[in-house]
């Protein structure tokens, strides 16, 4: 934690990433773990953590089971918001905006990098669907075990990546007294953003 002032910079990504480096050297678990917030049909809220596997000019990636809710609810508004909480640091950031399918290149490639297991669950799993019971999961996981048998494990259609194309990113750092610093970077054009400090 800093008691100095957040300081403008031009590059909200490479602010993250100097931020994310940080938090890599502090948090015990899963520095790379974010809040991915979507919506039902009605418009209900819908969260949960997945994990950040890329990050770029371009924006944020994760990979998941198109067949999952979250693709579902993805599929249906074209747009997410992403939160990242460090809490030794004392920091937070939030980014909003449309998401994009990663090229099946990408997929692969993640995928391929994954452990064994990783790659086999990926293919046994139905995510999101009603499971009886565990056995259940762990037999679907044997058979798949027998079907692959070496290291060569293709990548399921339903298995892909996400990326977050942001639009806005805000980073939010604890100052004494509550009296926070908000920093927030807007979208302008292709590759420009505007910045601006909010109110705590």
């Amino acid at each position: 934690m800093s008691d100095a002032a957040l300081e403008v910079v031009s590059d909200p990504i490479e602010l993250f990433r100097s931020w994310l480096d940080q938090a890599t050297a502090t948090e015990p678990n899963d520095p790379n773990a974010m809040a991915l917030a979507t919506a039902l049909p009605d418009g209900t809220p819908s969260v949960r953590m997945v994990l950040l596997k890329d990050i770029d000019e371009r924006g944020f990636v994760f990979y998941t089971n198109k067949q999952s809710r979250k693709a579902g609810e993805l599929s249906r508004t074209g747009r997410a918001s992403l939160l990242f909480h460090w809490k030794s640091l004392r920091r937070q950031v939030r980014v909003e905006g449309p998401v994009e399918d990663v090229t099946d290149a990408e997929a692969d490639a993640y995928f391929n990098s994954r452990a064994r297991v990783s790659r086999l669950g990926a293919i046994a799993s139905e995510q999101s669907r009603p499971l009886p019971d565990r056995a259940e999961l762990e037999q679907r996981l044997a058979d798949t075990d027998a079907r692959y048998p070496g290291d060569e494990i293709p990548r399921p259609s339903h298995w892909s990546g996400y990326r977050v194309r942001p639009l806005v990113i805000e980073f939010w750092q604890d100052m004494p007294y509550r009296l926070h610093d908000r920093m927030v970077y807007r979208r302008d054009g292709e590759t420009g953003w505007q910045t601006g400090r909010l109110y705590p």
